[in-house]
């Protein structure tokens, strides 16, 4: 009886070890879920869909007062490719499409395909191609300085480098309140007559930006 007892036991506690190892086995191949993508992904940089938080960086979208060439192929007679400056509402105009189309705040690749939609889908073309490249970026300045004109964005710069790239000043400028107009529609002014002084004022110039100095109303204003 004793013995029976004992074998009882013993298979139990067996069954119990079981039991047991199998529950750490379990747990030790289990694989935790992946942590969900941080919001706020957008469209990768050659205009497919984004993995996740994959976030286009700012350097790689088309700005205000870009200069960019579009080509379209794979047509029975391709026509030239075009070059166009996003204006400062942000578009671009096409030929045969009747509405301007938005390129400022996407990847090449993402304008690519919206101008594939309005023409393929729209029902201008069955086939085509539509290949985007940025020619380069440009910031402008107009105004009482003594070149106005569009000038190459090529490395980083402030109003009034800007201005010197211009030509400086005419006499009848209004350098205390100098406009810059951000290609995001921002309208920032500066007193270059302060920033002449101290450097710390002097704003930061962007591609797409305009820089607007104004007249003097008078001889004795600054």
């Amino acid at each position: 009886m004793m013995r029976k007892s004992i074998n009882d036991a013993l298979r139990h506690w067996g069954i119990l070890c079981g039991l047991l190892a199998a529950g750490l086995l379990a747990a030790g191949c289990h694989t935790s879920a992946p942590r969900p993508a941080d919001a706020g992904g957008s469209a990768a940089p050659d205009g497919g869909a984004a993995g996740p938080g994959v976030i286009a960086k700012t350097s790689d979208l088309l700005r205000v007062g870009d200069f960019i060439n579009v080509a379209f192929l794979d047509l029975p007679e391709n026509p030239p490719a075009m070059d166009a400056t996003i204006k400062q509402d942000g578009t671009i105009t096409l030929p045969l499409l009747n509405h301007p189309v938005q390129a400022a705040g996407k990847t090449t690749g993402q304008l690519e395909k919206d101008i594939w939609q309005f023409y393929v889908p729209g029902g201008y073309y069955k086939r085509m191609t539509v290949v985007v490249k940025m020619q380069g970026q440009f910031y402008s300045v107009k105004g009482e300085v003594k070149s106005p004109n569009r000038y190459p964005y090529a490395t980083a710069t402030t109003v009034l480098k800007a201005i010197t790239s211009a030509g400086d000043f005419t006499e009848f400028a209004r350098k205390r309140t100098v406009k810059v107009f951000r290609f995001n529609g921002r309208i920032e002014t500066e007193d270059c007559i302060k920033a002449l002084k101290d450097p710390r004022l002097d704003l930061p110039v962007y591609s797409g930006d305009l820089i607007n100095v104004e007249r003097r109303q008078s001889p004795f204003q600054r």
